[in-house]
Parts: structure tokens; sequence; C-alpha cells
């Protein structure tokens, strides 16, 4: 039962209602990019020096072998705009998935297949990831073929992923959405400064200073 004498329960005011709301905003973006912000500044950093931790060094395997009879890459001559039978080039019945995955398990290899190209002398596959390649070149008249794998360190890695290099759509996705968390982190911390009257004008001062020395830093050291 409500107490009839009790004073009426004063009204939010919009004033604090958007406070509350720049306050809740920015604790919580910030915590939702904590970890995606931390990883492309350390990833910056790595990125910019890359002979500090060892990102620029490689292992490189070589390995060989032969296509097995089931994959047997079958040569068909085309006559298409051809004139004569010496001018006309040779094509090769190939089932890339069978022969990319085929590959993939012989040899353990990573990544995702980001070219096959076939001409009339040979055939390249390769193999693409962060911090990863391997190329296979395929002699289709002898269904053989050699490897060459290429693998680097935890850094190069970390260092791809910042760029979005060989890391697929989906990661590009999460590039994106970390760029689009961070704006809104910047913007809420800025939107909530205009409701810490004693640091207003300090932190707007501050945040031109920060406007200025990047756009000075531009024009005096960028060729």
């Amino acid at each position: 039962m409500s107490n009839p004498t009790a004073p009426p329960r004063r009204k939010r005011s919009w004033y604090a209602t958007s406070a509350a709301l720049f306050r809740w905003l920015h604790i919580y973006i910030s915590m939702l990019g904590f970890t995606m912000l931390i990883f492309f500044a350390v990833t910056g950093i790595t990125l910019n020096h890359p002979t500090w931790f060892g990102a620029s060094e490689q292992s490189v395997r070589d390995a060989s072998g032969k296509l097995p009879s089931e994959l047997a890459i079958v040569a068909s001559q085309t006559d298409a705009k051809a004139e004569d039978a010496e001018s006309a080039g040779s094509l090769f019945q190939v089932d890339k998935l069978e022969i990319a995955e085929w590959l993939r398990s012989e040899h353990g290899l990573k990544g995702r297949v980001r070219e096959f190209e076939i001409n009339e002398y040979d055939i390249m596959v390769v193999f693409k990831g962060p911090g990863y390649s391997a190329d296979i070149f395929i002699d289709p008249t002898a269904n053989q073929y050699t490897l060459t794998e290429t693998t680097t360190g935890v850094i190069s890695v970390l260092n791809d992923l910042h760029k979005g290099r060989d890391s697929g759509l989906q990661w590009s996705w999460v590039i994106d959405v970390s760029a689009v968390v961070t704006i809104l982190m910047s913007v809420s911390g800025f939107g909530l400064l205009f409701y810490l009257k004693k640091r207003r004008n300090k932190g707007l001062l501050t945040a031109l200073a920060g406007t200025i020395l990047l756009v000075v830093a531009w024009a005096l050291w960028v060729p």
C-alpha cells in the first residue's frame, strides 16, 4: 500500500537520461571491443617493425610426388578457333576440387586455394593463408608435381590477420565490425565528455591538440 504522505517521484531529466545512456554505451562498447582494440593496436606495432619480432623469418619445405591414377590428367586436343593441328593448344580435363583436396590431405596443406591455373605446359595450384603459402606445379604429361611450402612465425600470422591478407571473407567482416566498434567507442567517449563540466574544456582542447598533431605529422613526415 502506497504512502499518501510520500513526496511525488521526480521525473528524470533529459540531461540525466542522455548522460546515463552515453556512460552505459561507452562502458559496454569499450568492454566489447577491448580484445579487438588490443589486438589491432599490438599488431600495428609488430606490423610497423617486423624485424623486431622475427616476423620476416620463414621456413621452407620442398616435396614432390605423383598424382594417383584416379586423378590422372587427360589431355584433349582443342580445335576451337584453330586453323591447323599445330596451332591448336592442348587442354586438360582436370577435376580441380579432387586434385586440390588430395594435395591438401597428402601433404597437410593449409589455407585456401587462391589460384588454379592451367596452360598447355603445366598446372599451377596455390594455397594461401595468413603467414602461409604452398605452390604446386604439376606436369600434366607425367602426372608428377613439385611442392614448395612456406610457413612463418606467429607474429607474421598475426600481421596478416591485421591486414586481412589471405584470411577469408568472414575475417574481413571481423575487421569491419572491429572498426565500427572502435568508432562507437570513440564517439561515445567524446559525447560523454560534454556531461563532465569540470573536464569538458580541457578534454576538448586535448582532442583538438591531438588532431592538430596528427595533421602536422602527416604534413611534415609523409612524403
